[in-house]
């Protein structure tokens, strides 16, 4: 494998994806599958794009990603953020854009953990008076 290729490392929620940038014609394949075959939904396959749409190098990167945990709309942010994440690695001018738009930026928000006395987070417990 002497192509160039750039990697990055997105998470968000319980979603970990490895993502691989090789030169190419903008192929974008995810565990395998083509990324129409894996998302159903046009927003998520919209997310994924968005880090080649703003840097305007949608035509230049075939992207490989391997992804695993959490659900489709944890995966699909997860898959952004690697994405650009080795865009950065590609080419440091993209820095300024990628980080305006947020997609630089590890989404915080977690699952809350369930608390003794609770039926799940902050559900309670049915309240009756008699």
């Amino acid at each position: 494998m002497s192509e160039v290729q750039y990697i990055g490392t997105g998470r968000r929620k319980e979603s970990v994806a490895r993502v691989r940038l090789l030169p190419g014609s903008g192929k974008i394949s995810i565990n395998g599958k083509d990324m129409d075959q894996y998302f159903g939904l046009e927003t998520l396959k919209l997310i994924v794009r968005q880090p080649l749409v703003a840097t305007e190098t949608e035509g230049r990167f075939d992207v490989i990603a391997k992804v695993e945990g959490g659900g489709f709309s944890g995966q699909a942010g997860a898959i952004r953020h690697g994405i650009a994440r080795a865009l950065l690695q590609a080419e440091g001018e993209y820095r300024p854009v990628l980080k305006k738009n947020g997609y630089l930026t590890r989404d915080p928000r977690m699952k809350e953990r369930k608390k003794c006395g609770l039926k799940k987070a902050r559900r309670a417990p049915q309240f009756s008076k008699r």
